[in-house]
């Protein structure tokens, strides 16, 4: 399988972890060695409820029997695809009451650049430095990573980039500006959070301009930071919101939210302003308002915060010079990127499942499913601090 796997399957870099999945459940997922593997990644941010939840599983088994695809987005009336969207708005501030689904958070980033255009009638769109927003052209054109982007040029015009948190550079969004858009903590730059009202005063210059403000919460979202979104704990409501991974609670999706005459304003002059076929698939819409169900209904959001104050507290090491990051989206910076390599390599082979962030080398990546007991925070804790010892 190994030898097919680098033979037939694209790879997306040169040294791949490979490692050979048997199966998966709750926190641990298991390699075809009978080899259990406590997850602290949760396939970066998109597992919440962990691996193979039995509300997902059997939304997902019951729709099944019911229909799969059946017609391209937005045509047809199918309920799962509908209550999601119902649901969402619900726990959504009134503003941000429609929501277009779409099958991956590129894609859904891409979605809220034209929705951005369409509807302001502007071009630019502005950016964070050290932002990560997805690969596709759309999406890899708001990073300001120029090694990254040089061999795909030219990629879309019209995009800017100023620093997080960085106040004066506000003075760049204009009238010229169509949207703004941030991750609501900055993921791959080391989970960084906004500081001193940053989102608030980002929102208030967009407002003054007459620009739109984009908040991706493709990682922060569904529960993670402690409150449904990530925007909850900063005193900011987006006009676009864009949200994917956790949503979908292991399954493929993306969806990008505004209010209903900012939408509308994709289905006409021209029609079909975005499209997609697979868009709310009533499968995945499915697993999606499972998860969302049980997040809304479940105490896993305030548990979020305890269990960080768990990892803080057993993550205590000289080697550790600092933790960042909220409820389940934290980043351990080590003094060096070659400790934060050996300490993701050797957990591997101790049964902890690691990663790293794209922008920070000496962080690394503590995003457990929600779901995860304290005992098992602690053993992989352990498992860490032991290695940390070792170096």
């Amino acid at each position: 399988m190994q030898e097919d796997f680098f033979t037939y399957q694209a790879q997306t870099t040169p040294h791949p972890l490979a490692m050979e999945i048997s199966h998966a459940e709750g926190s641990y997922i298991y390699d075809t060695k009978g080899n259990a593997h406590l997850d602290f990644v949760a396939g970066v941010s998109a597992t919440p409820l962990g691996h193979r939840h039995p509300k997902v599983v059997s939304a997902i088994k019951s729709q099944l029997d019911k229909y799969l695809h059946v017609m391209v987005y937005g045509e047809y009336i199918q309920e799962p695809a509908v209550e999601l969207t119902k649901l969402l708005a619900k726990h959504l501030p009134e503003s941000l009451n429609t929501t277009y689904l779409v099958n991956s958070g590129t894609e859904a980033i891409e979605g809220s650049i034209k929705l951005a255009r369409r509807y302001t009638g502007r071009s630019e769109i502005i950016s964070a430095k050290n932002a990560y927003h997805g690969n596709t052209l759309g999406s890899l054109s708001l990073m300001d990573y120029h090694e990254r982007k040089r061999p795909f040029l030219p990629l879309i015009p019209d995009t800017r980039h100023i620093a997080f948190n960085c106040e004066w550079c506000l003075n760049q969004i204009t009238e010229k500006t169509a949207a703004v858009i941030l991750e609501t903590i900055q993921g791959g730059a080391g989970f960084i959070e906004p500081n001193d009202n940053y989102l608030q005063k980002v929102q208030q210059k967009c407002n003054v301009v007459g620009a739109l403000l984009i908040l991706d919460e493709i990682q922060p979202g569904f529960g993670r930071t402690g409150k449904l979104f990530g925007f909850q704990n900063y005193n900011c409501v987006p006009d676009i919101l864009v949200t994917g991974k956790g949503l979908g609670g292991g399954m493929p999706i993306g969806a990008f939210t505004a209010s209903k005459e900012m939408m509308d304003s994709l289905k006409d002059n021209p029609k079909l302003g975005h499209i997609t076929t697979f868009g709310g698939h009533p499968v995945i819409a499915a697993a999606a308002l499972a998860t969302l169900k049980e997040i809304t209904d479940s105490d896993l959001m305030s548990q979020a915060l305890e269990k960080e104050k768990l990892i803080r507290q057993h993550l205590q090491h000289p080697k550790v010079k600092e933790i960042r990051g909220r409820g389940l989206m934290l980043a351990a910076l080590t003094e060096s990127a070659d400790i934060t390599n050996e300490v993701i390599l050797k957990a591997k082979d101790k049964g902890l499942i690691l990663f790293w962030l794209l922008f920070e080398p000496k962080a690394i990546r503590i995003t457990p499913p929600l779901t995860i007991s304290k005992d098992d925070i602690i053993k992989g804790c352990n498992i860490i601090t032991s290695i940390l010892d070792q170096i």
